[in-house]
């Protein structure tokens, strides 16, 4: 049945003009449904398209709707120091960037935080979506190195992220945290028929759509301590609140159980995390590390490398005899239910510019080419914590 259905929608977007459509769903289903390479198999065709489309709904919304969110508890982690009778500073490092560490805030300390993230999708699986090299369909001759006809699809997919959040410590042990994000989402694409050298522009569509994604609440439970270094235990939910028909959420609620560690001695810190995301969309373990160091007072360097291993499927050519061509086969562009792994680097600072503000800046860059992944990913913070 649902095959039946997305068949159907396939029919009636590639009968109506693009401008006509309104979702980002539908403008990527029109560029993936609007063929005219004859293969003489709609089935196969139609499965094909779906398949192809399913898989790159799903790693955009994952991408949207998990983008790495900022450490719950800021920059600032304070601790009672009953000799001198105040509060203090647990730590002169500042923390990480994305990977928790196991400090919390303190009680009854608040902190806020508004960054942005700009992220250019250039690839999915390996294969470029710019340089309009990317096959969706082709027809070819065994006695031929080359397809003589030949579907391409080129796909800009700009996203540009504003999250706001605030986390606030209820006792010394335990912080609760909310991230808000806003999404905008900017997709254009062209598919071009290439017959015998000659290229056909089959249809271009543009579309943006910009909203809220989705909300995650997190919190974070310190069962041990010593200085900067300790062990908690927590987790985050995520809130289906993005509009899925236009990429800006995933689709049901998300709960990921995780746990924390650290290691500080002197200027240096090292923390690590592990997670597991029960999710409708996907399934994912999410781990990570980083390594934070403090040549000054006021600046942590720091460097993390993010992992994630979801069941996404992945994006494959299949290749079958063509019905009526004798000698003759048709490449299709499908995909195959398999396990995603990804691996993200991050380098940035956190810089102390005066009393409790913080500037973080960072850069992160995909070190493995499955799924959909931008070139280099930039963000920027500013946190606010009401320290004492």
């Amino acid at each position: 049945m649902r095959k039946l259905i997305f068949c159907a929608l396939a029919l009636t977007l590639s009968s109506a003009p693009a401008e006509a459509q309104q979702t980002v769903s539908e403008i990527v289903l029109f560029l993936l449904t609007n063929r005219s390479v004859a293969t003489d198999d709609f089935v196969r065709d139609a499965d094909a398209a779906v398949a192809t489309y399913e898989t790159l709904s799903r790693f955009l919304t994952v991408e949207l709707g998990t983008l790495p969110i900022g450490s719950s508890a800021g920059g600032f982690a304070y601790r009672f120091d009953r000799t001198l009778g105040t509060l203090v500073l647990s730590s002169d490092s500042f923390g990480p960037l994305f990977t928790e560490r196991s400090l919390t805030a303190g009680k009854g300390q608040v902190s806020f935080g508004v960054s942005y993230q700009h992220a250019g999708f250039s690839e999915i699986d390996g294969r470029s979506l710019g340089d309009g090299t990317l096959v969706s369909t082709a027809t070819k001759l065994r006695s031929e190195p080359a397809p003589f006809d030949v579907e391409t699809l080129t796909l800009r997919v700009q996203a540009d992220t504003i999250t706001f959040a605030g986390n606030y410590g209820v006792t010394d042990e335990l912080d609760l945290s909310v991230a808000i994000p806003f999404v905008r989402l900017n997709i254009s694409g062209e598919r071009f028929d290439t017959y015998r050298g000659r290229r056909f522009l089959q249809a271009g569509a543009s579309v943006s759509a910009s909203g809220l994604g989705d909300v995650v609440a997190r919190g974070k439970y310190n069962v041990f301590r010593d200085g900067g270094s300790g062990v908690a235990i927590g987790g985050e939910m995520r809130l289906p609140t993005g509009n899925e028909d236009n990429l800006l959420g995933a689709s049901g609620f998300g709960v990921q159980p995780r746990l924390m560690a650290s290691y500080e001695s002197g200027n240096v810190a090292i923390s690590g995390n592990l997670g597991y995301s029960f999710r409708e969309s996907a399934d994912e373990l999410d781990y990570r590390g980083a390594l934070t160091f403090n040549p000054v007072r006021r600046l942590t360097l720091i460097g993390e490398i993010l992992g994630r291993r979801l069941s996404l499927g992945q994006l494959t050519e299949v290749a079958t005899p063509h019905p009526q061509l004798t000698g003759g086969e048709t490449i299709r562009l499908t995909s195959i239910a398999t396990n995603t792994n990804r691996l993200v680097a991050v380098g940035g600072f956190k810089w102390n510019i005066t009393d409790t503000w913080l500037f973080n800046v960072s850069v992160l860059r995909p070190l493995t080419s499955a799924g959909l992944n931008a070139g280099w990913v930039p963000a920027f913070t500013f946190d606010y914590s009401l320290g004492q």
